[in-house]
């Protein structure tokens, strides 16, 4: 019997039924992390082709073995179900689901706010968590505060690792200053295999020099492919669009120009090229000039720190969503709760 299926001590029936909207490496990725956690239980997964569902839980093992064989968690028997309208349908079906992990692409910039809509449409209310990258995408979900307070939906946007855990440690670093003059973010991706990343690569060309969201999204594996061979599989990108600006700008820190994000992405080695950090700099009320930097561990993967966070800001907005505060919040507002 699978170790989800056992979780020893735990009773379902209080743990929170979690749902993830993308099965590429990330969706995978939580759905290794949900395996581990007592507190939460994977029931539904969908990608592009189909979903799967299971009150009891689903074996993470089978999703991803089907999906990889597949192409799709809906051919996984008898819980799956192929629809070319995956995300609509799931967000339909009659049994609850308590919150949803969008690890969606960004790409188009208006596509994670549209799904958003979807489940305003719908009449679901719960907690939706995004690991969102881009500023003018966070603004679009910004501006449907009242509409997500109206449904009753809980929204945290931002939640990953750039925008997320590093937006909510600036934000934590701040505190030691009156007056912030920089924040910097540096980080570092090695992936072994790109296409296990697909979306999110494609994301990344898109801050690059002489593209743009449109046209990374327009390319096909082959032109990434020898793009990744021009670099020796390395991406560097400089002043992206990322919305660790704006976050920290609606949380009152400081403006949005004194913001700075930037990295290099190795898709063929998993080492990380360089240690991720944020450098928050800033005048302390004796008038000195300090700066803080917090570093994360190279050994801990992108998706360590994209999934851990999603899941802690998934159950601190549990817990507004239950004392019936709506709406939308990011990172850099809310404490995360730790997931056991």
């Amino acid at each position: 019997m699978s170790s989800e299926k056992v979780k020893n001590s735990l009773n379902i029936s209080s743990a929170i039924r979690i749902g993830v909207l993308g099965f590429g490496g990330l969706g995978q990725a939580a759905a290794k992390v949900l395996a581990a956690k007592q507190e939460m239980i994977l029931v539904a997964a969908a990608d592009q082709k189909g979903y799967a569902y299971a009150a009891e839980g689903l074996n993470t093992q089978e999703c991803i073995a089907t999906y990889q064989s597949q192409g799709s968690v809906g051919y996984l028997e008898p819980v799956g179900t192929l629809t070319t309208q995956s995300i609509q349908d799931v967000i339909e079906i009659a049994q609850p689901v308590d919150g949803y992990f969008l690890a969606l692409p960004n790409l188009p910039n208006d596509f994670i706010p549209s799904v958003a809509k979807e489940f305003i449409k719908s009449g679901w209310r719960g907690v939706l968590v995004d690991a969102i990258k881009r500023t003018t995408a966070v603004e679009q979900l910004l501006a449907m505060k009242e509409e997500l307070q109206a449904a009753g939906i809980t929204y945290m946007t931002g939640c990953g690792a750039t925008p997320g855990l590093l937006t909510a440690a600036a934000a934590l670093a701040a505190q030691s200053y009156a007056e912030i003059h920089q924040v910097e973010i540096t980080f570092g991706v090695g992936i072994a295999n790109w296409e296990a990343y697909r979306a999110t690569v494609r994301e990344d060309i898109g801050h690059m020099p002489g593209y743009t969201v449109e046209t990374a999204r327009a390319m096909t594996d082959a032109e990434v492919e020898a793009l990744l061979d021009k670099t020796n599989g390395v991406l560097t990108l400089k002043n992206m669009e990322h919305a660790d600006d704006v976050m920290l700008e609606v949380a009152g820190i400081c403006d949005r120009d004194r913001v700075t994000v930037g990295g290099v992405v190795d898709t063929r080695n998993p080492k990380k090229p360089l240690s991720t950090n944020v450098k928050v700099t800033g005048r302390t009320f004796e008038g000195k000039i300090s700066t803080h930097t917090f570093t994360l561990g190279d050994e801990t993967s992108m998706a360590a720190n994209v999934c851990g966070p999603a899941f802690g800001y998934l159950k601190a907005g549990r817990q507004l969503h239950q004392r019936g505060i709506y709406g939308i919040f990011t990172a850099a507002e809310i404490m995360p709760q730790f997931v056991r």
